[in-house]
């Protein structure tokens, strides 16, 4: 059964690309038509695509993998943020600073020192600080909960990126490829597809085209977590098992080791019985 269905995508306006003149010819074998100067996406085409990215994102997310998401574009903002934030994936909806993914060790100490100013700020260790020295901490605190507050749980790279608009972002995408960390992006009819290993053909401007398909990839990552949760489960209750039965093995022995002294004793006393008489 597919995640999203043409009525959908066309409905939230995934068909429209961009006009004729500012076509990437890579993207030739997702345009349907043109319509007064204006590609059209072949929806067909968008919703096998959305499927087959929702299944290998489902993949990730099954095996404990991180998927980064990445949207700085204004319409795009609020909905990465919800989406990503609700499958409890790391997110990039500010800036993507440059080595985000090539020099992570440097991104790491940033991180590590907004978590440094926060245990300083909460054990009193800037008490003493003047008001102008507080603020200019304070600053500096606001500056990186802005730009990697959403990724502080990243603690190694990440195993995946999700793009939208691969154009703009065009840095991490590159980044990426240069790690050789795959590559999920909403792919516009402007932009070269080349580069990405799993491509979404929509519109990447609007806003409603770009929940349509994170929604339909977030809720696979919501399976694969929920999937990876009930695996766990069942791995507990069979460890749980073997070690009771691990220790129910030497009560057993045990138990038998008593018993057979009685029931050798069993057979002597009826043969002493009738001699008794």
């Amino acid at each position: 059964m597919s995640r999203t269905n043409f009525d959908q995508l066309l409905e939230a306006g995934c068909h429209f690309g961009h006009l004729r003149r500012k076509w990437n010819p890579a993207m030739a074998p997702y345009i349907f038509m043109e319509r007064n100067g204006i590609h059209i996406i072949d929806l067909h085409k968008t919703v096998a695509k959305v499927d087959e990215a929702a299944e290998a994102l489902k993949g990730f997310a099954r095996s404990g993998k991180k998927i980064l998401f990445v949207a700085t574009k204004k319409q795009a903002k609020e909905v990465v943020a919800e989406k990503a934030a609700a499958v409890n994936m790391p997110y990039v909806n500010e800036r993507w600073a440059g080595g985000m993914l090539t020099n992570f060790p440097t991104i790491r100490k940033a991180v590590k020192k907004m978590t440094n100013i926060d245990k300083l700020m909460n054990d009193g260790t800037f008490a003493n600080l003047s008001k102008r020295e507080l603020l200019q901490i304070s600053r500096q605190r606001a500056k990186l909960e802005k730009n990697l507050g959403s990724i502080a749980d990243l603690t190694r790279l990440p195993s995946a990126l999700f793009v939208v608009d691969v154009m703009k972002e065009h840095i991490a995408v590159k980044e990426a490829n240069r790690l050789g960390i795959p590559v999920f992006g909403i792919v516009d009819t402007n932009s070269d597809p080349r580069n990405i290993d799993y491509v979404i053909p929509a519109n990447d401007d609007a806003k409603d085209s770009v929940e349509v398909i994170l929604a339909a990839c977030c809720d696979a990552i919501a399976e694969g977590l929920e999937e990876r949760k009930a695996e766990k489960a069942d791995e507990k209750a069979a460890a749980e098992q073997a070690e009771e039965a691990a220790e129910a093995k030497p009560k057993r022995a045990a138990r038998k080791a008593e018993e057979a002294p009685k029931a050798e004793e069993a057979p002597k006393a009826a043969e002493e019985a009738p001699a008794a008489e």
